[in-house]
């Protein structure tokens, strides 16, 4: 009797995710130095960007002197530093005019229009009370607050 050969399939490779990216979005120079501006109109709930780059753990944060991390849910983070992820570009905003929107079990995050966004604007989502009081404050706030902060922290 011969014995039968077993075949496996071969392991697919995880097929590549596409990222999320207005097409009426640029990169470029600001009030507070590069910034992510609308190059047309962007509908209210549209996603401007997807904030993007590998995610790594609270630990590896810590770790880090890295600037572009976006903190997710179960003490995780995605590093953002890479210069493709053109969200990270966005400015913090006292006055926001879009909101960060986590899908957990994915482990992305899309920014949100909040409002509709004429061309020229520049995006701007609040970073956040604990960014806020560690890399804001001391150095005063550029978004047009005058220093003040978000309206519901005063």
């Amino acid at each position: 009797m011969k014995k039968r050969k077993t075949v496996r399939p071969a392991s697919k490779a995880a097929a590549p995710v596409k990222r999320k990216l207005h097409d009426h979005v640029r990169v470029k120079r600001g009030a507070h130095g590069l910034g992510l501006f609308a190059t047309g109109p962007i509908k209210k709930g549209e996603v401007v960007a997807e904030y993007w780059g590998p995610v790594v753990t609270d630990e590896e944060l810590k770790r880090s002197r890295g600037k572009y991390f976006f903190e997710l849910e179960n003490e995780l983070a995605i590093d953002g530093k890479g210069r493709k992820n053109v969200a990270r570009y966005i400015n913090h905003s006292c006055y926001p005019n879009c909101e960060p929107m986590e899908d957990v079990k994915a482990q992305r995050v899309f920014i949100m229009a909040r409002r509709a966004i004429k061309a020229g604007e520049e995006f701007g989502y609040d970073y956040g009370r604990e960014y806020w009081d560690t890399h804001i404050k001391p150095i005063g706030c550029r978004c047009g607050c005058g220093g003040k902060g978000p309206k519901r922290w005063r």
